[in-house]
């Protein structure tokens, strides 16, 4: 009975993470593709170093902040490798984030540290949930101005301690604009919260949620991620939530698909 469920033999027998797939494969190939397009996009449109191949995506912003760097394994093999790859790839000296959608090891020994285990969550279109309220005003950036405050916020009230005291153009160049969409959220011209949009991959993945101390308890980072969860109103959006933030995505249509890793290059 067992032969009746195999394969002819030769037949080749997809895994999900063939370089040639489609996207659509799976709503998990379409999310570790959209972080992989999220790691060297900013980086690429500001003539900053990026690297993508078959198995891993990356790119460096900065040379302060490991939120600013990011690398993303687009298939299942050796982390370590890839680690050694970034080495000869990136510059050697440049924190960043290694992102895995699956189990990574212990990566000590390649001079990182674990950060944790964050939950992937998404969010159908289908999925019909009221706009959160607030009393800041949301608006997309659409210049520079706009991108500073959104910078400050993310900064100063996510916070980002490696990259205080603020000056504008560390995380946020006008380039970024053509790649991402970013909100903010104002009480009347201070900014006090701020996300982003990223879409690829048939998907919007949505990063840089971050809500000074004045908004909190004001709605006011559940308004920044909705603006930015339904910027492409067809898609799907997924996000890699925090402790804190998990409960607002909950409520906002978001359910938990499964746990990443996330080591850090300090």
């Amino acid at each position: 009975m067992a032969s009746s469920i195999l394969p002819p033999e030769g037949e080749t027998l997809a895994t999900g993470w063939e370089p040639d797939l489609a996207p659509a494969d799976s709503l998990i190939r379409q999310a570790v593709l959209v972080h992989a397009s999220w790691a060297v996009d900013a980086a690429r449109r500001a003539g900053k170093p990026w690297y993508e191949s078959d198995t891993w995506a990356g790119g460096i912003l900065g040379e302060r902040g490991a939120l600013t760097n990011w690398v993303v394994p687009k298939q299942p093999v050796d982390p370590a490798g890839i680690v050694a790859e970034v080495a000869r790839e990136l510059p050697g000296d440049a924190p960043y984030l290694f992102v895995s959608a699956w189990p990574a090891g212990d990566l000590r020994g390649s001079g990182l540290a674990l950060a944790g285990h964050p939950p992937l969550m998404l969010r159908l279109p289908q999925i019909t949930t009221t706009p959160p309220a607030t009393d800041l005003a949301v608006r997309q950036v659409t210049d520079a101005d706009g991108l500073a405050d959104a910078e400050r916020v993310l900064v100063e009230g996510y916070p980002l301690p490696e990259l205080q005291p603020f000056r504008a153009g560390a995380v946020y160049v006008p380039s970024f604009l053509d790649g991402s969409a970013v909100w903010v959220g104002y009480d009347g011209d201070v900014p006090l919260a701020t996300a982003t949009a990223h879409s690829a991959a048939g998907l919007t993945v949505v990063e840089n949620v971050a809500v000074m101390p004045a908004a909190r308890g004001r709605g006011a980072g559940a308004a920044v991620t909705w603006a930015a969860t339904t910027a492409y109103p067809d898609q799907p959006a997924v996000l890699i939530a925090s402790d804190d933030g998990q409960p607002v995505y909950q409520r906002l249509g978001y359910l938990r698909v499964e746990r990443w890793t996330v080591w850090v290059r300090p």
